[in-house]
């Protein structure tokens, strides 16, 4: 008996079909040590507490190709992952201080949130043209930075001042990593088409 667990109408379910357990679950550990090499991307900005990584790239990229289920799931276990120690938190860092006190933590506990979203954006056909591909993980990234600038309030004096610090600094930097993250989609569709 043959048990799929994800959705073929995501670029890897359709790469890998059928998506049993065995592949499933080395699809999501594969997904959360990218998000831990993409962590290690680190580019400090002296004005906050907040730097500029390449994990929102990989967020958003895995929920896309993972779809919503397992994309959420990769991010849990990256999660997982880097708050039981592992040095998968930016710049090879790693506990669970990391997702109760951090600056940061609105930011990571978003993330299986955005991938989820951008991952049911992708089944429903939005991975296969670049607008709509950019739309859907536009939600994801807008989705972290919202977590990231709610928990950073925390640690300012007023939300103005979390945002300047937390989302205002990264709206370009974002865009860049959704139109490079975007154009992979549909040029995945368009081999695989002509590949079958």
């Amino acid at each position: 008996m043959s048990v799929s667990y994800a959705k073929a109408e995501t670029l890897m379910g359709a790469v890998l079909a059928p998506l049993d357990l065995a592949r499933s679950v080395i699809l999501v550990v594969a997904f959360s040590l990218l998000t831990a090499l993409a962590a290690q991307i680190v580019i400090p900005l002296p004005w906050t507490p907040v730097p500029i990584t390449g994990q929102t790239f990989a967020v958003l990229l895995t929920g896309a190709l993972l779809g919503s289920r397992l994309g959420a799931l990769a991010m849990i276990a990256y999660l997982i992952e880097g708050a039981s120690g592992l040095p998968f938190f930016r710049g090879g860092s790693g506990g669970a201080h990391y997702l109760l006190f951090s600056p940061t933590a609105g930011y990571l506990l978003a993330y299986p949130v955005a991938a989820f979203i951008t991952g049911l954006l992708a089944e429903r056909g939005w991975d296969k043209r670049y607008l709509t591909a950019a739309t859907a993980m536009g939600i994801g990234s807008l989705l972290i930075l919202c977590g990231g600038w709610a928990w950073l309030s925390l640690f300012f004096r007023t939300p103005t001042e979390a945002f300047a610090a937390g989302v205002a600094p990264f709206i370009i930097g974002d865009i860049i990593k959704i139109a490079l993250a975007a154009a992979v989609l549909p040029s995945g569709w368009e081999l695989l088409r002509r590949l079958r």
